[in-house]
């Protein structure tokens, strides 16, 4: 251990590194290890030492600026340093403005400095990026030689050090309170095994580099609402990778970039890495590059620039998980770790300023062709319809305009061939507009690729994602559209009048679930229509469609009922109407059975070892965003030790659930016998089919796997093989049964679904049992083996029966991936508020 300690010394102390014998430090900048009281790679930084460190360098230092850019879910700041000249920095804001013009056809100034973008600890227990992300600060605002000089004048320097401080976090408090005073190597030691969830995902379990396009989070908003303040010419994005490894930086696998990036950014991401190799031959460093890791989703950190004109390059250093680890290798050092991203970022500022020009007319040409590009396509743009759910039809809106994508309102309606659209209910979003890529990018259904092998997904359609009637149109709507982009104005509803015989709501609206969790938390009593009826309102006759709520003034047991409901419907922004008798014109009048109790629910979500943490994650948070609840949460292996009469819903995400022995198969259905309503999704069901709680059969991986030809196959197509057998993010069409509870407020007959497991159910024989089913030709976007989609379109979507007094809910699908499939996340709100409202008894149970 002294011989590495000694090694450290010699080439990790900053002022001293091996590859810059010639550079010497400016005394009055605060260095990193005065400031934190250790050595850096001695103990892991949390992050509020890291911003510590960063006030007080900007605080000395006349060369960087810091700025908070927002907050994480846990209230961390997102922290942003720039680093320049002083004379850039004092003219921030006009270079800036400047860089963006590029993107409206301006050319820049000859002597314009290039926008570099370095993003580290997006996961957060990849440490070395984030504590390298200290080291770079230090080293350009003291580090005094001509070439660094250079760099400031002629570059801005954009150093955001944690985009992921939650998990960052978890991760720096596991591994610091497992280290000795003699760091343990063994890769089997507690702190280099962390704990479910680990550190990785941010407070809700999510991957943050999955959501650079879906902007589920404010650390993902408030990152992507600063890139497009500077649209900058090279971003790179720091991340770790298996001990094992060595150090990769991009071009990665040549056969999976995205189609849409043009070939010159390859080319210069090309010219980039030997910057990288010089400096790693120089440290004597192994690595590699075009083996692994794909630049096709969009939506992550590396490949997101390549869309909207920058060059994102992606590097993974082999990870210590904690202070020191074995490795094939040899002894793999934290420090070791954070001197490699060092040496990495600083040959990123050098390769970006040598070619700072053509980095720039790279991004000039970038727009200038887009433009060209759309102006060729043989459609003119997209028109998004949505007549009933505006909260979700809007959601949307606000996504594409977060990424600069401009959408025009209707403001009269309009024909387009044999399609009508309305105004008010539909927008057009034009190809022509800077950005064309992003948005080819954001709503294509394409389904076959040169290499169909996929390091994440291949589809993630917005439109299908968000339930929107999508059609690309072959002529402008001209003068049918409004003059300026939609921009989200909050348009308050009046307040229902007092005194009336009941009040109601509709269901089709995004927000009317969280409306009526309001109201239930408020003691309000509420019904929910089973089936269309027509209430004579204030205003006249008024129309709501089954699963509308009703509130009826006679059965409210609060004094302030009123006041409440009131104060509920101003916070949501939803229509209420007042409705004047209990007689209708038209279906059930108001006492009837068909207007069904509603009860708070009181929801149980397993979570722990076993169990998926990443669908966990998304269902927790859509329970949260799109239901108005924040459930509890219990690992499986305290299962049958709590009580769970306490609880109305169970949810089972995916997992295994083999460690479940007779104890918590019986606890599970006595509760079910007593009421409860159980969901279970992917391969939760498939253990409640072995364990007959759900009576149905699947199709397993297995049996979908030797649909895949073997024959013939060469031991170099194992890969090929991998990549036919799996579905890699795909997006399938379901038809639904409308008439059943389970689907009230869904727009149409047939739901876009996301799938990313070969696991089926079969239909069920059983009358009434399949809520959904997969249409008979259901592939929509992204790559499936052709093999494997009719037998697809044989399977069933969604399941539901009763089980003794309560009711048992099953899906093989995923229906809140990633937080932003907004549409069928509304089959899992369902099930928390008209679980007990269907009656789907099966043959064995009438028996009984």
């Amino acid at each position: 251990m002294k011989k590495i300690l000694l090694v450290l010394l010699l080439t990790c102390s900053l002022p001293a590194l091996a590859v810059w014998p010639d550079t010497s430090f400016d005394a009055e900048v605060p260095k990193p290890d005065q400031t934190a009281g250790f050595a850096m790679g001695e103990w892991h930084w949390r992050h509020d030492q890291i911003q510590h460190y960063f006030e007080r360098l900007a605080a000395h230092s006349p060369l960087a600026t810091l700025q908070v850019i927002g907050y994480s879910h846990e209230r961390r700041p997102l922290l942003q340093l720039v680093v320049s000249s002083e004379q850039n920095l004092a003219r921030l804001d006009s270079i800036r403005q400047q860089n963006l013009a590029q993107s409206q056809g301006q050319t820049l100034a000859e002597d314009a400095p290039v926008v570099v973008w370095l993003g580290y600890g997006v996961h957060g227990n990849e440490p070395s990026a984030a504590h390298a992300a200290v080291a770079l600060a230090y080293y350009l605002t003291a580090a005094q030689s001509t070439e660094v000089q250079q760099w400031l004048d002629e570059a801005v320097i954009i150093i955001q050090p944690s985009l992921n401080p939650d998990g960052h976090d978890r991760f720096s408090h596991w591994v610091n309170m497992h280290r000795g005073k003699t760091p343990v190597a063994d890769p089997q030691h507690r702190e280099h095994v962390e704990p479910w969830p680990n550190g990785r995902p941010n407070h809700y379990w999510f991957d943050l580099n999955r959501d650079w396009l879906l902007l589920q989070h404010p650390e993902s908003q408030a990152r992507i609402s600063e890139y497009h303040r500077w649209l900058p010419q090279v971003l790179g994005d720091f991340h770790e990778m298996g001990t094992n490894s060595t150090y990769f930086f991009q071009p990665g696998i040549p056969s999976r970039n995205y189609p849409l990036t043009p070939e010159r950014n390859f080319e210069l991401t090309r010219t980039l890495a030997e910057f990288h190799a010089a400096t790693l031959d120089q440290a004597k460093e192994l690595y590699y590059t075009e083996e692994s890791f794909d630049d096709f989703y969009i939506g992550k950190g590396s490949t997101y620039p390549d869309v909207t004109g920058g060059i994102g390059i992606l590097y993974e250093q082999a990870s210590s998980r904690g202070h020191v680890q074995e490795s094939i290798h040899g002894l793999l050092t934290f420090e070791r770790t954070i001197r490699n991203q060092l040496l990495t970022s600083l040959s990123t500022i050098r390769g970006a300023v040598e070619y700072r020009v053509e980095l720039q007319r790279y991004q000039q040409d970038f727009f200038r062709l887009g433009q060209t590009e759309a102006r060729q396509e043989n459609f003119r743009g997209y028109m998004l319809t949505e007549a009933e759910d505006k909260s979700r039809l809007h959601a949307l809106l606000r996504l594409l305009r977060q990424h600069q994508i401009e959408v025009y309102p209707l403001q009269r309606d309009w024909q387009d061939g044999q399609y009508s659209y309305k105004a008010g209910e539909s927008y057009f979003v034009p190809l022509q507009q800077a950005q064309y890529r992003l948005l080819k990018g954001a709503f294509s259904t394409r389904k076959n690729f040169p290499d169909n092998t996929f390091y994440d997904v291949s589809s993630w359609t917005l439109p299908y994602a968000y339930n929107i009637e999508y059609r690309q149109v072959q002529r402008d709507p001209a003068r049918a559209l409004a003059n300026e982009p939609w921009v989200e104005v909050v348009q308050s509803v009046p307040a229902p009048e007092a005194g009336a015989y009941a009040y109601a709501f509709g269901w089709q609206d995004q927000q009317a679930p969280l409306l009526l969790q309001a109201l239930l938390a408020e003691g309000v009593v509420a019904r929910m229509a089973q089936a269309d009826f027509t209430a004579i309102s204030s205003d006249g006759p008024q129309s709501f469609v089954a699963g509308s709520v009703l509130i009826p003034a006679g059965l409210q047991q609060e004094p302030d009922w009123f006041a409440r409901l009131q104060a509920a419907q101003q916070r949501f922004a939803l229509p209420v109407f007042a409705i004047q008798t209990g007689l209708t014109p038209a279906g059930s009048d108001l006492g009837s059975f068909r207007f069904v109790p509603v009860q708070l629910p009181q929801v149980l979500l397993i979570a722990g070892p076993g169990i998926n943490s990443t669908e966990a994650g998304e269902l927790w948070y859509n329970l949260e965003r799109l239901a108005g609840i924040s459930p509890s949460m219990v690992e499986p292996e305290r299962f049958s030790r709590i009580d769970l009469s306490r609880y109305s819903h169970i949810i089972l995400p995916d997992g295994s659930y083999q460690q479940w022995n007779s104890a918590e198969q019986e606890a599970l259905r006595r509760w079910l016998n007593d009421g409860g309503i159980l969901w279970g999704q992917k391969r939760a069901v498939s253990w409640l089919v072995q364990h007959e709680l759900l009576q149905a059969q699947v199709w397993q991986p297995a049996e979908m796997n030797r649909m895949i030809s073997h024959q013939q196959l060469r031991y170099s197509d194992q890969e090929a093989l991998a990549a036919r057998q799996r579905i890699a993010g795909a997006i399938f069409e379901a038809e639904l049964d409308r008439s059943h509870p389970l689907t009230f407020g869904l727009p149409r007959d047939r739901l876009p679904l996301f799938k990313n497991s070969t696991l089926l159910l079969q239909p069920s024989h059983a009358p009434f049992v399949n809520v959904a089913l997969y249409s008979e030709q259901p592939h929509l976007a992204g790559y499936t083996a052709p093999e494997l989609v009719p037998r697809i379109g044989q399977a069933a979507a969604l399941l539901a029966h009763n089980h003794g007094r309560g009711r048992v809910i099953a899906m093989t699908d995923n229906p809140v991936f990633r937080g932003y499939f907004k549409g069928s996340s509304r089959l899992l709100v369902n099930a928390i508020y008209l679980g007990h409202s269907f009656n789907t008894r099966l043959q064995a149970e009438e028996d009984e």
